[in-house]
Formats: C-alpha cells, structure tokens, sequence
C-alpha cells in the first residue's frame, strides 16, 4: 500500500502536508505555464505576423517539457468572428483543473470550514472550468481566466487571481509545517546534500535583508523534488512577485515574475555578474490580455563548474533580492532629481554597493532632499529645479548615492532620521559650494577655445605648400567649434534667469566667448590668405604669425589649468593652500602671454611691411597678426573675470 494512502485512511492529513506543498509548489508552476500559454495563444491569433512566443524554457522548468501540445498551443491559434479558436483548449482546460486541485489541497486541509471563501472560489473555478466549451473562448471568457485586479471573489474573480492568492496561502502553510528551520529557511524533506546549499542560499540572503528593515517579506521554503532541491522566497507583499530557484546536479534554474518590466531588467542587470543566461522576457502586459496588469515572466539558467561555484552562485542570488523590495517607489521618488536612466542606474549602484534604497525612503525620501534644497540658502535651488540641472548628472547621482549610504549607516546602527537630515542639509551645501555644475560649463568653453588655438598654431606652423588645404579645413571645423561654444553661453544664460549664483558664470562665459570669436576669425582669415593670398609670404612672415598664435595657444592651455585649479580653491582638500599657489601661477602666465602677444604684434607688423608689398596679401596678414592678439586681450579679461569669480566663491575677494 502507498504510504501517503496509509497515512490518510488514519485521518492524519496533517502528516501529508509537507508532500502536498511540494506539490502544490509545482502544481503553481505549471498553472501559471498553461495560463501563460492561453495568453500566448490568444496573442498569436491578434497578431499572426508577429513571432510566437517560445516557451520552452518555462516548461522545462516547471517539468512540462515533454508537453509538445503545450508548447504548439500558440501557434496553432486563430481568431474567427471576434472568438479565439484553441485547438489544444480541450488539454489546457484538464490541466488547470488538476493542477487547480493539487495546488489548493494543503490551504484546504488546514480549513476545516467547507463553506470558506477559499474552498467556495475553487468549486466555482472548477465548476466554470468544467462547463467550458471545447475548442473556443471568447473575450470575457479570457478575461476570467487571466486577468489580475484582486476583488475577493465573486464576478470579479479570475482564475489567475485564485491562483495568486492559493500561491500567498501556500506560503504559510509552508512555514508551518517546516520540519525544521536550517539558517533561517524552513525546509522540509531535504537531504544532507542540500544543507550547505540551502546554507548558502541564505548566508547571501541574511548579508543584506537587514537593508529591508521591517518591510515584509525575504520569508524562505527549501525542500525536494526529486532530483531537484527548491528554493522559494517571499519578496514582499505583492502576490505577483515571486522567486524560485531550482538546483539540479550544477545547474541552478531561477523563475522570476514581476508587475514592473523595468525592475525586471534591474534584477538582470544584478544578476549579470553571476553569469545568469535568461529567456526571452514575455512582458504579458496587452491591453486586451489581463487588462494590462499581467505580470513578466524570465527564466534564468547558471551553469556552475563545481560545487564552490554552485555555492558562490546561490549565495549572490541570496544577497540580490531585498535590493527588490519597494525598488519601483524608490525609482519614482529619485525622478524628482534625475532623470529615468539616472534613477535605475544609481539604484543599481546602490545595490551592487550593498547600501541599499531602503533607509533613504523610511528617513524620508525625496523629502530629505528637498529639505537639504531649501537648506542650503538663497539663491542655490528654486522651486521646480531638479537636482541634476543644478548639479550636474554625475554630482547629482553622487550626492544621492553619498545620502543612501549615510540613511543605511544611520538606521543599521538606531540613529534617527534628523541625524540623517543634517548629515543631508551638511553633503548638498559642501557639494553646492564646490561649484562643479558651473565650472563643467566653464571647463567645456576653454576645451573648444584651447582646441581652436592649437589648430590655428599647428596649421602656421606646418607645409607652406599644405597652407591651402589645411587652411579650408581649419576654417570649417574653427565655425563648428565657435558655434559650440556659443551654444554653451546660451546654455548659461538661460541658466542665470532661473538661478541668481549662474549669473557671474554667464558674465565670465561671455567674455570668454570673445576669446572664440577671434580665434574663430583668425582661422578664417588664414582662409583667405591661403587663397591666392600669400605673394610675398617668406619664411619670416610665417615664423612671425606662427609665434604669436603658439603664444596664444600656450595661453589658452593656462587658461584651461587655472579653471581646473579654480574648481577647488577654498575646498577641505587644499588645507597648505598650494591650489592657491597653482591658480595664482596659471593666471599670471596669462598676463604675461597677453604683454608677450603685444610685442609679438609689433614685431610681426615690422617684418610684414619689410616682405609684403601686395596690399591684399599686407592687408590680410595684419588682419591676422590682429585677431590672434586680440585673442590674448580676450583671455586676459577672461583671466580677470575667473579671479574674481574664484575668489568670490573661496570666500577671498578683498
């Protein structure tokens, strides 16, 4: 006699529930397959120019393999007169209605009332099953199979939402008749070769779940199938949202379901580095199938070269999952500063940093930061800015990730969340006054205005006989440079209407805007020059132009160095004051470029008058000789105009 039956003519169904939870484990698998298959049919029928959903690997996983009418369901789909048409309809109906059974069976037994809601929603399901037509299925008829909206039964039930719920109950019946706990998993009818996987399983798991605090969820059942050992964990509270790890052998196999495709994608991008090769993602989310709330479905495979690898693997799988819980509200609140691809990268960050999303929001969220905005004084923010428009993308992802560590530490060791928003009001203003959102602008200026003069020395300074070409090449790439680096003035000036501390930014970027538009000139001019321009051009006269454009590329580079020290003057980092040593160095090396251009200019003028008769080709080499010395005016006063900037903001003017 079958032992299971011994043990239930003895009225002792109890004993039997560790047997009928792994089954109604896998019973849940596999209906959640079948109805995932019902959707891919009726989708196929819509759209047959679209492919058909592969679903090998979910059946594989959930032991249908051998299932071929399952796996052709899809394909073999039509849509006649408004109703879908299921030749495998007949099959998928009798598998839902066994697995149905299976699965409710252990919520069942431990509900001596066979009046309760549970027991009276799977009669109905069972019943409505039972009476569907063979062959054919209509929109409401999908509807009540699939869709997801929880009404508590009734008209409003779905099977979907039945088996959902089955799911969350089967979870508790699991913890309660656990044999025992092993690391904090309740697990039954395992081996002694699944113990140090399970072990390792929650090592990773009990790393990080203290980054949840009292948020539900991270609940873990481990028992045996077979050849294969499960894992299941509760995420949280959302029925939709489950995990399930499979191991066979070296292989682990994870089925992972999830309302929000992009908190999919996030849980891919963690388990990358694990080595997770995944399915095609069916983000069952069209409007006519389950009303857009379906849920996405992926299966992940790991394959381990030994048994230290097989460990390694399920304990980073472990430690990933709290980084899931309240990751959509997390992302959604961090939007009030960043932008979409900001926000999932710096959650991303977050996790593979082990800090964590969690202590940010119970502290206070977005609120902590407009808090610290407010804080750091007129002027900084106005209503409406978002931190990146004012910081910069990378200063504004810093600053949040500085304050998700700062909130973990904080709650991890029972500080309270004030502590957390001085710590907050204390990193923006130290961030604020280092500047780097204006001088990234500052810094991208002086990068086109160094660019255009050391194109301009370098096309002086080489062939006589190339002066031609490279002279219409120089002359088209200085416009593109000069029109960039207009684009940036007016990037600021927008700016300084909105903040009051852009406006000496946009003031500075204007006087240095002069300098690009001499050089720009200058580069224009050799055009002309190089265009039947040059009688009379002797070795001389190109030393003496190519001189003066070296200097003022030379200045340029000064320039460039001063800016770079600038960002930093009066910064924690520089207590011996040697940034105000180099910034004082770089902006004196401009003066002396600037008095270096004017004698340049003069002893240029000579040596033209000397060579050049041709009025034309005098004219233009003046002209030339004037724009790069104008150059060094330009940068000289935007020299002045960066001392004072600087000095203002390092608390020095006098």
């Amino acid at each position: 006699m079958d032992k299971s039956l011994a043990v239930a003519s003895l009225g002792q169904q109890r004993l039997l529930l560790p047997v009928w939870v792994r089954a109604a484990l896998v019973a849940n698998d596999r209906l959640k397959v079948c109805l995932s298959a019902l959707q891919a049919a009726c989708h196929h029928a819509d759209h047959p120019q679209q492919p058909t959903m592969d679903l090998g690997r979910e059946l594989a996983a959930a032991g249908l393999a051998s299932e071929n009418w399952l796996l052709e369901l899809p394909s073999a789909a039509s849509r006649i007169d408004g109703r879908w048409l299921l030749p495998g309809l007949e099959r998928l109906r009798e598998a839902l209605r066994e697995n149905l059974a299976v699965m409710a069976r252990p919520v069942l037994a431990l509900e001596p009332d066979p009046g309760s809601d549970t027991s009276l929603r799977v009669q109905h399901w069972q019943a409505w099953l039972a009476e569907l037509q063979e062959g054919w299925l209509d929109a409401a008829q999908l509807r009540s199979l699939t869709h997801g909206a929880s009404h508590g039964g009734g008209t409003d039930d779905s099977l979907h939402q039945l088996v959902m719920d089955l799911h969350k109950a089967l979870n508790q019946v699991a913890r309660e008749v656990a044999t025992e706990v092993l690391a904090g998993a309740h697990v039954w009818q395992i081996e002694d070769r699944d113990r140090p996987l399970v072990e390792a399983f929650m090592h990773g798991l009990r790393r990080t779940a203290p980054l949840k605090f009292d948020h539900p969820g991270l609940d873990t059942a481990a028992t045996r199938d077979g050849a294969r050992l499960l894992l299941q964990n509760d995420i949280g509270t959302n029925d939709a949202h489950v995990l399930v790890v499979q191991v066979e052998e070296l292989t682990v196999t994870l089925t992972y379901s999830d309302l929000h495709v992009r908190r999919f994608e996030f849980f891919q991008d963690l388990l990358a580095p694990l080595g997770a090769n995944w399915s095609v993602l069916e983000a069952r989310q069209d409007a006519q199938l389950n009303q857009g709330l379906a849920y996405t479905v992926g299966v992940a495979t790991f394959a381990c070269a030994d048994a230290a690898q097989l460990a390694r693997t399920l304990e980073g799988l472990g430690s990933r999952i709290v980084f899931l819980i309240d990751w959509n509200r997390a992302r959604k609140r961090l939007l009030h500063f960043v932008g979409k691809p900001a926000a999932v990268a710096l959650l991303t960050e977050a996790a593979r940093q082990e800090i964590g999303h969690m202590a940010w929001l119970r502290a206070g969220g977005e609120q902590l930061v407009f808090a610290a905005m407010q804080s750091v004084g007129e002027g900084a923010f106005r209503i409406g800015d978002r931190l990146d428009e004012v910081l910069g993308e990378d200063n504004a992802m810093g600053f949040l990730l500085d304050l998700m560590r700062l909130a973990s530490a904080a709650l991890l060791h029972g500080q309270g969340a004030s502590l957390v928003a001085d710590e907050a009001r204390l990193l923006l203003a130290r961030l604020v006054r280092q500047r780097s959102a204006e001088f990234d602008l500052l810094d991208e200026h002086a990068a086109y205005c160094q660019a255009l003069a050391e194109a301009l020395a370098q096309t002086l300074a080489g062939d006589h006989d190339a002066l031609k070409h490279e002279a219409t090449e120089l002359a088209a790439r200085a416009k593109g440079w000069e029109r960039q680096a207009d684009q940036l003035v007016m990037r600021a000036r927008e700016l300084a209407e909105r903040q009051p501390r852009w406006r000496p930014v946009s003031r500075l970027l204007a006087l240095s805007d002069d300098v690009a538009d001499a050089l720009e000139e200058a580069a224009f001019l050799i055009s002309l020059i190089a265009d039947h321009h040059q009688k009379g051009w002797t070795r001389e006269v190109r030393e003496a132009l190519s001189l003066l454009a070296q200097v003022v590329a030379q200045a340029t580079q000064d320039h460039v160095k001063a800016l770079a020290v600038a960002r930093h003057l009066g910064s924690e980092h520089d207590a011996e004051g040697q940034d105000n040593d180099a910034f004082l160095s770089a902006s004196w090396a401009v003066l002396h470029a600037e008095r270096r251009c004017d004698e340049l200019l003069r002893e240029a003028r000579r040596v033209l008058l000397q060579s050049l008769s041709d009025a034309p080709s005098l004219m233009l080499a003046n002209d030339l000789a004037q724009s790069l010395e104008l150059a060094s005016d330009r940068l000289l006063a935007a020299g002045y105009g960066l001392r004072d900037l600087a000095f203002d903001e390092a608390g020095a003017r006098s």
